[in-house]
């Protein structure tokens, strides 16, 4: 009987190690905006949720398990669960990810005189060199290819009368691939277990799963509409991608 009893009480502990819980939680910003399509990602599991259009998730884990928050253009957080964030709602803040540039120093105050405040002023080397570059630049003839759209900047069109034919796209499926790469990092793609040299591969497979882009490639502009679209996308794709090649 006492045989029995032990065997019970091991086997009710040991449920009660593993056992499986759900942590909750909402995921803002700094002012309090509630932040969509943030990834979640459990550590130990591998588990990866979204959050909804309130910023809210749902992921399985347990005490002593590190969760991952990562948004693009935001600073990532880890947070370990203890037993508090298992029985209470997480309130996660992630902060916009900060953009620093160099000081310029001035040793000496400013007289107004330009003769005695060009001496001075001392420059850095990198804000004189950027200077006579830019003076160079501007002695040389204009280039029609400056005024060309660049990768994520909309040009409204101008001109006149009807465009006869097919209009050509601003952007091709290697200028998506370039600025998404560079919209969610490397990271981003690396946290999905894919590695660096199959990044590109991969963007292109999850192309070819129906991402609509028609769009995006006509108008050379990828929003954050898109961009969420994208990583929904992702998600879907990424477990055959993982899978033998036979079964993709």
């Amino acid at each position: 009987m006492k045989i029995k009893l032990l065997f019970t009480f091991f086997i009710l502990f040991f449920l009660n190690i593993n056992a499986q819980n759900y942590i909750f939680g909402k995921i803002s910003t700094e002012d309090g905006v509630e932040l969509t399509d943030a990834t979640v990602i459990n550590i130990r599991t591998n588990e990866r949720v979204v959050s909804n259009s309130d910023g809210h998730f749902m992921i399985s884990g347990r005490v002593g398990d590190e969760l991952r928050f990562v948004k693009a253009g935001y600073e990532r957080v880890n947070k370990k669960m203890d037993e508090n964030s298992i029985s209470s709602s997480l309130q996660i803040t992630l902060i916009k990810a900060a953009t620093l540039i160099d000081e310029v120093e001035v040793k000496k105050g400013i007289t107004g005189d330009l003769a005695i405040d060009s001496k001075n002023l001392n420059q850095q080397k990198k804000v004189q060199k950027l200077k006579s570059e830019l003076a160079a630049y501007l002695s040389q003839k204009s280039d029609p290819r400056v005024l060309a759209a660049r990768p994520g900047q909309f040009v409204q069109p101008k001109g006149e009368g009807f465009s006869i034919g097919k209009v050509k796209n601003r952007w091709d499926d290697v200028d998506l691939m370039k600025y998404l790469i560079s919209a969610l990092g490397e990271q981003y793609f690396i946290d999905l277990k894919i590695e660096k040299p199959q990044i590109q591969h991969f963007i292109y497979y999850v192309f070819a799963g129906g991402y609509e882009r028609k769009n995006i490639l006509k108008y050379g502009f990828c929003s954050d509409a898109d961009l969420m679209r994208f990583q929904r996308a992702v998600f879907t794709r990424i477990s055959s991608y993982r899978a033998p090649q036979t079964q993709k």
